[in-house]
């Protein structure tokens, strides 16, 4: 599918190294790339609907040191959406009150009567662009409801159960940031893990070092804010596995592009 890395630490680290190991996957992944560079609210997206590997501006980009406390980076194997850059990730949105989401996704959602209505409304042709959409109305519905911003935790629950809600029988291996914390969670069998150093954690599809990684916890949201665990949320259970007439869905789609 795709492969997604994303940062949280309470102080700058410089990156370059894990980015360089994490774009050197792109042969696998070869319909565009992205680049997040998230501090606070503002949000500083690059990207491009080519291989990361045979992008020029990507390999300059890399030259210069790029030192961040929180940062998301993608590279993308079209499953649903062409290959253009509409639909590389990631995506950056703002509620109601202002507060910016950010969303990278590994994955495809097969069927979420919940996100159907965001055909006619988004900007590209990704389901992950839709997944965002969704989260975006649902925040600003409670916040409305509730005449107020939502705290930290009363987000996260809220996304919690969206996470719950979504995840069956889909494959849901995203990250998400509100301006404060990073969400994780993945549903599909060893295909996120995580590097603990002092102040910062960074999870990655694939280890992008010799370090010692671990499995992010499974079929659970997490989150972190300032590289600490903050957040941990609903054991669902919902784990995807791929079977043959999902394969071949994806299969049909992928040789319409």
């Amino acid at each position: 599918m795709c492969e997604i890395l994303g940062v949280s630490s309470k102080r700058n680290i410089e990156l370059n190294e894990y980015l360089k190991e994490f774009y050197s996957h792109s042969d696998a992944h070869p319909h565009g790339w992205g680049l997040g560079i998230l501090r606070g609210n503002d949000a500083s997206i690059e990207k491009e609907p080519v291989k990361a590997s045979n992008s020029f501006y990507l390999k300059e980009r890399l030259k210069e040191k790029i030192i961040e406390k929180t940062l998301f980076a993608h590279i993308r194997y079209a499953t649903i959406g062409n290959v253009e850059y509409r639909n590389c990730h990631p995506y950056s949105m703002t509620d109601n009150n202002g507060r910016r989401w950010t969303l990278i996704h590994n994955g495809t959602i097969f069927e979420a009567k919940p996100l159907e209505k965001y055909v006619y409304k988004q900007d590209g042709d990704t389901d992950s662009e839709r997944i965002l959409l969704y989260i975006i109305d649902v925040i600003n519905e409670e916040e409305s409801i509730a005449n107020r911003r939502l705290s930290a935790e009363e987000r996260f629950n809220l996304i919690d159960r969206i996470i719950v809600d979504i995840s069956k029988d889909n494959k849901l291996n995203l990250m998400l940031y509100d301006n404060e914390i990073m969400y994780v969670h993945t549903n599909f069998a060893d295909s996120l893990h995580y590097l603990k150093k002092e102040d910062a954690v960074i999870v990655a599809t694939s280890p992008v070092s010799d370090e010692v990684w671990e499995r992010v916890p499974f079929t659970q949201l997490i989150a972190f804010k300032d590289g600490e665990l903050v957040f941990t949320g609903t054991n669902h259970g919902n784990e995807y596995i791929e079977n043959e007439e999902n394969v071949k869905m994806l299969y049909q789609i992928f040789a319409e592009l």
